[in-house]
């Protein structure tokens, strides 16, 4: 698990995601493209040895850094608790997804990749919103991230992602610039947040994103017709027309978003997010084999057939054939059609949560 870099006594830990980019052109490039202002606050995360640091602290107002690794923390207090730097140099020892963040007007960072994607939300659920982050993801994550609709690697990611901020791939980066290498190509992304938020129900939003993209190949009017998705949507619809529902403070349940994708991806340390992709790419491609129901088009239907279905997938049926969304497929759909489709539900009294 751990690897003893050349000119130095440190060993690095890779169970941090330790891989110290030495490149300092690489590093001068994060900067420049970080456009930091004098009077800028940035926070790092993860600084290691603090080689990005160093360039931050020459053009920001404060470099506040997060850094987990007792032994990184006493590097980085030797190198600029008395420097020049030191007025400017604030470290923060500890969990950065646990961690309370004071306000920040940047982000800029080399990220331990295995908590990419619960730091990123993490990042869009803080409040006062920053300005922008320039941050170093492993390149395949950082190609989900700017995803669009038709691509392969589009995904939950690319949607929810896109749907709270503008996100742009600024460069690639190979894996020799860093000791020790990492077994994969990075990139470097950036990540402006809208200011507002779109006004929605996120946890809605999501839970529609989560069935849409567990099949994200099929057509909708397949996807609608799994019975375990119009189980618990005919639930959900039955429920909330007994007891209503509230429509919830989108900050909030921004808040609620995150906590659930921190969830999934196991970031207490336990090391099983690998294996549990695997699994549920199985159990995904299972679900897939053991179901008759394929794409087809109800309109072609025989009439005696569809008057013995489901009224429930009758009413559902509608609403896609209604919208024009019965055999569009999420692969290909951009945020504004699954928020035409989510309006059309709810609509209709179908929610997702």
């Amino acid at each position: 698990m751990k690897n003893t870099v050349s000119k130095s006594n440190m060993v690095f830990n890779k169970s941090f995601g330790q891989h110290i980019l030495i490149n300092q052109q690489i590093l001068q490039m994060i900067v420049d493209k970080s456009a930091i202002r004098p009077t800028d606050i940035v926070l790092e995360i993860g600084p290691g040895t603090g080689n990005l640091t160093e360039l931050l602290l020459q053009r920001a107002k404060q470099v506040i850094c997060v850094e987990i690794d007792p032994r990184m923390v006493i590097e980085l207090t030797k190198r600029f608790k008395y420097s020049q730097y030191s007025d400017k140099f604030k470290l923060i020892q500890g969990d950065f997804l646990t961690a309370e963040l004071p306000f920040f007007d940047l982000c800029v960072a080399n990220v331990p990749y295995q908590i990419s994607s619960p730091l990123v939300f993490k990042l869009l659920a803080q409040r006062p919103l920053w300005r922008c982050a320039v941050l170093m993801f492993q390149q395949e994550f950082a190609f989900r991230l700017v995803a669009k609709p038709g691509n392969e690697l589009y995904c939950r990611l690319s949607a929810n992602v896109q749907m709270l901020s503008r996100v742009d791939h600024l460069m690639k980066v190979g894996k020799n610039n860093f000791k020790p290498p990492p077994k994969v190509e990075s990139s470097v992304v950036r990540i402006e947040p809208k200011n507002p938020i779109p006004n929605i129900n996120y946890i809605e939003w999501d839970g529609l994103l989560r069935i849409c993209f567990n099949r994200k190949n099929k057509q909708l009017s397949a996807i609608f017709k799994n019975k375990s998705v119009l189980k618990t949507l005919e639930h959900n619809f039955h429920v909330i027309e007994q007891e209503g529902i509230k429509v919830n403070d989108p900050a909030n349940n921004v808040k609620q978003l995150i906590s659930s994708i921190m969830e999934e991806e196991d970031v207490k340390g336990k090391g099983k997010k690998d294996k549990k992709d695997k699994k549920d790419k199985q159990n995904q491609q299972k679900g897939e084999e053991s179901e008759s129901e394929d794409d087809e088009d109800n309109n072609q239907q025989p009439e005696k057939q569809q008057t013995t279905q489901n009224p429930f997938r009758l009413k559902i049926n509608e609403i896609l054939k209604t919208n024009d969304m019965f055999q569009k497929r999420p692969v290909k759909m951009d945020n504004d059609d699954f928020l035409q489709l989510l309006c059309a539900m709810n609509a209709q009294g179908i929610h997702f949560k």
